[in-house]
Order: structure tokens, then C-alpha cells, then sequence
């Protein structure tokens, strides 16, 4: 084949090729003027350039490219391909074309008679990419909400209710409880009349029977073309959109949480839309669990406070009273039988102080100060029954985060148990754990059987037939109530070794 035939050959195998591209390109010359576009480069400028500036038969070559295209100066397309040319170097851009409503890829290679265009169509790319920062936006706002510590729970829904109708683009979003048959409206964002909180209505009647029957989200996009035209649901609340989840508390139903217009939405839900619906509905059981739990834990606890008093007052009397007969009773003879009932008073009295340090143990340190531990031990030590024991510290002082009135309950009642328990002549020893995670009571007793050092902490736990079985429980509420942990071990003299965890340094 000669040299200009095989030229014409080969130019007629690029133009197939270009137009076969997915892509959009076409040439300029060095006067912008369209040399050549392939099939899609010709659809692209056509639907941008004016129908007077077009050709015949849709024909673009020859058009000047920036007077057919109106309001183009000034555009990133204009001011890159502008640059390619002055500056003969290629350019590579994302831009927004407002005419053709599209998001394109644009690459721009120069030369001196002119230049090449590609573009690709990336506005599906582009969307994606916008849903999904919507998404993290909104799952960044959720977080907020639901970590904020001075709303009510009624407040957080109300604020997610708000952020997941921002999210889905419908202006109803309502939580509903579910109770003999009834739908009741608790808390909403709605502009519907008949979804504004404290709005009821039979459940027949609502859209949340079908929510509540199914393990998934309902979602509907066009309900008139989806068989509800009829349903008593459509007639009362004309919903044409709808996406809504069951809530569950401690596993049996308790409603809905639902989002709704009522107008057609036009497209699915997205599995993203989707998710986040279930992941708020998560949210909502989550709390309406451990509000039902702290109330549950509120009314264990006033029971635990009645008793207490109880035991306070109807107890504390009566042994008074025969504490008070028995030193009589010991003025007036030198019986054998004295000393046995003061010892069963003394443990009685002892009972009746554990049971009510129980009773108030259980709350949690909010607000914890600094405190020197070591000055804590020394004054505690002082008021502690410690017979012929000795208290040592490894340290001058160790100053930590805590409620001081409670550690100093912690620390009595760890002297008390060593001094039962570890021996005539016990040394305490009270210091730093080497890690610097908390601080520890050592003492060289007879120490703690390895099988009993889980059970120790239990209430009512205890091998002296003297002891109360409290005291080693109320330290462990106590380190609990700090979010401390604590555990026996062997001391290094081979008695107990109570660690203390989890303690902030002040």
C-alpha cells in the first residue's frame, strides 16, 4: 500500500477507535476551533454549544469552541485549557459543567496546532462520593448527639429524629410506642398533623403493623404504586414514602422507628440510607434498655435504702439497750457468761455498720480529688482496732485521684482483716505497686489460700466464725465505685497482699 493510502487507512482506523471510546474527545486548533470530535465528543458539545452555533446534521467541526458554548469564559474549562496552550504543558482537572447538569474528567494534551480534549463522564463517581460524606457527616452527628451527657433521652431523639430527615430528605421522622393494640406517637420531627408526639392511632390503622412483623426495615418509595392504594394505613396517614424499623427492649417489642413524606421519593433507599436507619433503631432500643435498667437499679437501690434504715433503726435500739444491761449486769457480778454476749453485741454492732456501709457503697465516684494515700493510711490506722499491730509505708507520700472518705473505708476495713485474720503481732505495709497502676496493703500473716482468693470478696464470705463476711465486700464495691479493680495475691512475707488497679495519680 503506498505512503498516502496507507495514511488515509490509518487515520480511518484511529477515527473508528476514537469513536468507540467511552470517553468524549475532540480536537482544536490553535484558534479553537473543533477539528474533530469522536461520537461522544460530539453529544457532549452539542448538548453545550447553542442550536444556532451547531451544524448540520449535528455536525460541531468548525465551531468555535468558545463562542458556541454560552457563558463558557470563565470557566475552569476555559481557564485550564487556556493554561495548556500558553503553557504547552498537559492538564489534568475535575470540573462541574452546569449546561449538561454533569461532573467530567478532563485531560488536555497541547501542541502547536492545536489541542486534545478527553472527558469522562465521572458524575456517578462524584455522587457517590458526595453520599458518602453525607453519610460520615451524619454518622459523625449521631455520635455527638448520642454521647452528650446533658440532653434527656427525649432531647437525643429528637436531635436524631431531625438528622436522619436532614439525611433521607423527608420531613417526618417519629418514634412510636406499641401498647394494646395502639400506636402512640412519643417522640417526633414531623410536619405531619397526625405524627406529632402524643398522636395515637389503632395500629391497623399504621404503617408500623407491617414494621413490626418483619426482621428488616420496611421501606416503601411509592406506596400508590407499591398495592397500599386501599390499605387503612395510605387512607389515614397518605404516606407515599416510608422506611421504618422495629424497637426492641430486653428482646419484646416496644414500637417503631420510622421516617416518612408524602410524596413519592422516585428512587430506592440506598444500603447506606438503609444501615444508618438500623443503626439509629439499635441506638434507641440500646437506651430505652439501660433507662429500664437504672430504673430497675433505682428501685433495687431505694429497697436497699429502706432496709438499711430499717436495720439502723430498729436494730441500733434494742442493742443499745442491751449493751447498756450488760455493763449493769458486769458492775453488779463477776459472771463467765459477760464477756461472751459483749462479744456477740460488738459482732452484732459490727454487722449493722457493714450492712449500712453496703447500703451506700454502690454509687459511683463522680467527682474524685487529690489525696495523699499515705497520710490517709496513717489516720486511719489510728482509728482502726489494731491489738498489737504495726502499719508501715513503703513511702512518704502517694498521691492519687479518689473520694477520700471512701478510700479511707477501704483502708480501715483492709487493717480490720489483717488484724483478724493475719496473726498476733501483724506488720501492714502500704505503698506504690511497681507498675504505678495503683498502690497496695501487704501484710505478713498467715496469708489466703490460692482457692480462696476469688471467693474473698464475696458477701458473706469469711472463715472466722467471729467475722461478718462483709468487710473484704465493701472494698471491693468501694474500688469498684472508683473504676478501680482489686485482687489478692501472696506478699512477699507470704501473707495477703491486697492490689489496688485502675488508680489515677493526682
Amino acid at each position: 500500500m503506498s505512503g498516502p493510502a496507507r495514511d488515509s487507512a490509518s487515520e480511518q482506523d484511529l477515527q473508528t477507535v476514537l469513536d468507540r471510546m467511552a470517553d468524549g474527545f475532540f480536537a482544536l486548533d490553535a484558534d479553537w476551533t473543533v477539528t474533530y470530535a469522536n461520537e461522544e465528543g460530539r453529544r457532549i458539545l452539542r448538548t453545550a454549544m447553542s442550536d444556532d452555533a451547531v451544524g448540520p446534521e449535528g455536525a460541531v467541526e468548525g465551531c468555535h469552541l468558545w463562542d458556541s458554548i454560552p457563558g463558557s469564559e470563565g470557566t475552569e474549562f476555559y481557564d485550564q485549557y487556556h493554561r495548556a496552550m500558553a503553557t504547552q504543558e498537559p492538564v489534568s482537572f475535575d470540573s462541574y459543567s452546569e449546561p449538561l447538569d454533569t461532573w467530567f474528567e478532563a485531560r488536555a494534551f497541547p501542541a502547536d496546532s492545536g489541542l486534545s480534549v478527553y472527558l469522562r463522564d465521572i458524575t456517578e463517581r462524584r455522587n457517590l462520593e458526595q453520599r458518602q460524606q453525607e453519610s460520615l457527616r451524619a454518622i459523625q452527628r449521631l455520635y455527638a448527639v448520642s454521647s452528650d451527657h446533658d440532653r434527656t433521652f427525649e432531647e437525643k431523639v429528637e436531635a436524631i429524629l431531625t438528622l436522619g430527615c436532614e439525611y433521607l430528605d423527608v420531613p417526618n421522622g417519629f418514634l412510636t410506642r406499641i401498647e394494646d393494640g395502639i400506636q402512640h406517637v412519643e417522640v417526633s420531627h414531623a410536619e405531619h398533623p397526625l405524627l406529632q408526639p402524643g398522636e395515637t392511632c389503632p395500629l391497623d390503622e399504621a404503617y408500623c403493623k407491617r414494621t413490626i412483623e418483619r426482621d428488616e426495615l420496611l421501606t416503601v418509595v411509592n406506596a400508590s404504586e407499591e398495592g397500599w392504594a386501599g390499605d387503612p394505613a395510605h387512607e389515614t396517614f397518605g404516606l407515599e414514602t416510608y422506611i421504618g424499623g422495629r424497637v426492641e427492649v430486653d428482646g419484646e417489642r416496644y414500637g417503631t422507628l420510622c421516617f416518612a413524606a408524602t410524596t413519592p421519593r422516585g428512587e430506592p433507599f440506598t444500603d447506606t440510607q438503609r444501615t444508618f436507619v438500623e443503626l439509629l433503631t439499635r441506638w434507641v432500643s440500646y437506651e430505652l434498655e439501660r433507662q429500664r435498667a437504672a430504673a430497675r437499679l433505682e428501685r433495687e437501690r431505694d429497697r436497699l435504702d429502706e432496709f438499711a434504715s430499717v436495720v439502723s433503726h430498729d436494730l441500733r435500739n434494742p442493742l443499745t439497750t442491751a449493751r447498756g444491761r450488760v455493763d449493769l449486769l458486769a458492775e453488779e457480778c463477776d459472771s463467765e457468761h459477760i464477756e461472751p454476749v459483749e462479744r456477740s453485741l460488738s459482732r452484732m454492732e459490727t454487722l449493722i455498720e457493714d450492712l449500712l456501709t453496703l447500703a451506700r457503697e454502690g454509687d459511683a465516684v463522680d467527682d474524685p480529688g487529690p489525696v495523699d494515700l499515705v497520710a490517709l493510711a496513717t489516720d486511719a490506722w489510728k482509728t482502726t482496732d489494731s491489738g498489737s499491730g504495726t502499719l508501715r509505708t513503703a513511702v512518704d507520700e502517694l498521691d492519687i485521684l479518689a473520694d477520700e472518705a471512701r478510700l479511707r473505708q477501704l483502708l480501715e476495713n483492709l487493717f480490720r482483716n489483717a488484724v483478724e485474720h493475719g496473726g498476733e503481732n501483724v506488720t501492714i505495709t502500704v505503698g506504690p505497686l511497681l507498675d504505678g497502676s495503683g498502690f497496695y496493703v501487704a501484710d505478713d500473716g498467715t496469708g489466703i489460700p490460692e482457692a480462696e482468693r476469688e471467693q474473698v470478696f464475696e458477701t458473706g464470705f469469711t472463715t472466722d466464725p467471729e467475722g461478718t463476711g462483709f468487710g473484704l465486700n465493701i472494698v471491693a464495691e468501694i474500688a469498684d465505685a472508683h473504676g478501680w479493680s482489686v485482687r489478692v495475691v501472696e506478699s512477699e512475707e507470704g501473707g495477703a497482699q491486697f492490689e489496688v488497679t485502675g488508680v489515677e495519680p493526682a
